[in-house]
């Protein structure tokens, strides 16, 4: 217990798409000291290290230095919580397969446990959220891509090779949308928020009905921008939430049937947009599930703030490195 009091921080980082948010965090789960650096624009993976490390190490410093540190927990997309890498992931600018705990270990000196993203913020979502005390749940991040973080009698499911719980790329349109995972249909084509803003775009060149959608570059057009429409009871963009939730309800209900669980919890921009989504997608389940299942698994939206869950998440792993390491 000694080590515990000596070393009372965990550093938890969250790899995006679009930017990397780190943070210090106690063992009550409070977020004493946070930053971010944007993910992209590094060309090689040690320069990207190297410059998360030149930010999250001013942090440590003003908190007592790298001796108060337990471990760091990396969520990344594609991490591999059995070996530490980020494989192949499309949505990141490097290729191939990433030795990033390592590297952290190397620069800073502390032990460091990856996960994918996903697993980082069901196992937030489970110390800290909705899913406290809960032994079978799912977590939907929705987000650039859509990820899953399945939780099955109280453990992350991590299958043979560390991979288990891909629930964005199952297929959700046999010979559909083209996914960056170079198959097509994936459950990431039409319900992450690149898929919503897919849709807005098929939606609005397809048809001639007015919409407030019609004053943004198609190209330019947001997942945000879809629901700000909606709010102002914008036609069109209702119906691109009403396609995007009957869609992700039918994988729901096709989830539910797999590992039976307590409750779905969403998590990321998208599930913040309400009723607008979150009827849809109850709507969509209700039609599609086996009746042994109907009314068992709530639906949630995520308690934690958007960057809270996946940095907490990550750093929770921390807390559990070291007790594997003593």
């Amino acid at each position: 217990m000694n080590s515990n009091m000596e070393k009372p921080y965990v550093v938890g980082i969250d790899i995006g798409g679009t930017n990397t948010v780190f943070g210090i965090v106690d063992a009550r789960g409070t977020i004493i000291a946070s930053s971010s650096i944007k993910t992209a624009g590094h060309p090689t993976v040690e320069e990207y290290a190297d410059e998360v490390c030149k930010n999250l190490l001013p942090l440590i410093i003003a908190n007592g230095g790298v001796d108060k540190i337990r471990g760091i927990g990396i969520g990344a997309p594609n991490g591999n919580y059995y070996t530490g890498t980020i494989e192949f992931a499309p949505n990141l600018p490097w290729k191939g397969i990433l030795p990033l705990a390592a590297m952290f270990e190397e620069r800073l000196g502390i032990p460091t446990a990856l996960t994918n993203d996903a697993n980082a913020a069901a196992i937030g979502e489970m110390t800290y959220g909705a899913a406290r005390g809960m032994k079978d749940f799912i977590m939907i991040t929705l987000g650039t891509g859509v990820g899953s973080g399945i939780v099955i009698n109280g453990q992350m499911v991590y299958g043979h090779d560390g991979f288990a719980g891909e629930l964005g790329h199952v297929i959700a349109r046999r010979g559909g949308r083209v996914c960056g995972c170079g198959r097509k249909g994936c459950l990431e084509t039409y319900c992450s928020a690149t898929g919503v803003a897919r849709t807005a775009r098929e939606l609005l060149a397809a048809r001639t009905d007015a919409s407030l959608l019609r004053n943004i570059p198609a190209e330019n057009i947001t997942s945000k921008d879809v629901y700000d429409a909606a709010v102002k009871g914008d036609a069109l963009a209702q119906e691109i939430f009403d396609f995007t939730g009957n869609i992700l309800g039918e994988a729901l209900a096709d989830a539910i049937a797999f590992s039976s669980p307590e409750a779905i919890v969403l998590f990321g921009g998208l599930a913040k947009s309400g009723d607008y989504i979150m009827k849809p997608i109850q709507k969509s389940i209700d039609e599609n599930i086996l009746n042994i299942y109907r009314g068992k698994a709530k639906l949630l939206v995520s308690e934690l703030k958007d960057s809270d869950a996946a940095v907490l998440g990550a750093s929770a792993l921390a807390w559990e490195l070291k007790d594997l390491k003593e």
